[in-house]
């Protein structure tokens, strides 16, 4: 992300990367997101996960008006890239569609897109 200057290029970003760690540190993203772990039993994950929360709200606020709707994107582009990553772990994509590569950047282009919805009302129910 820090690479990137344009706030929807730096969501973009977060979510490619969020899926190349679901892969190249598969262990760690368990242990994070499917070992069933309380967070009040384990502050360090929530705070690391508020960190992350922080990170991603600068771009969501460039991008909206509010910060309501700007966290309402935050979401929309994490459970994206959340999706993308858990698909390829699953097994989801078909054969040839199954890279990280392609599945990176697919993850790079959703989040793209959602940042860049003329308003947060666009992805909200």
């Amino acid at each position: 992300m820090a690479g990137e200057q344009d706030p929807a290029a730096r969501l973009a970003a977060f979510a490619a990367a969020y899926v190349r760690f679901a892969v190249t540190d598969r262990a760690l993203f368990e242990v994070t997101f499917r070992a069933g772990l309380d967070k009040a039993d384990h502050p360090g994950l929530d705070d690391a996960g508020q960190d992350v929360l922080v990170i991603l709200q600068d771009p969501a606020r460039r991008l909206r008006p509010d910060d309501s709707s700007a966290l309402e994107l935050v979401y929309a582009v994490a459970a994206s890239a959340h999706g993308f990553a858990m698909f390829l772990l699953e097994g989801v994509f078909p054969d040839g569609d199954d890279t990280l590569d392609r599945v990176e950047a697919r993850a790079r282009r959703s989040a793209a897109s959602l940042a860049e919805a003329e308003a947060a009302a666009d992805f909200l129910p």
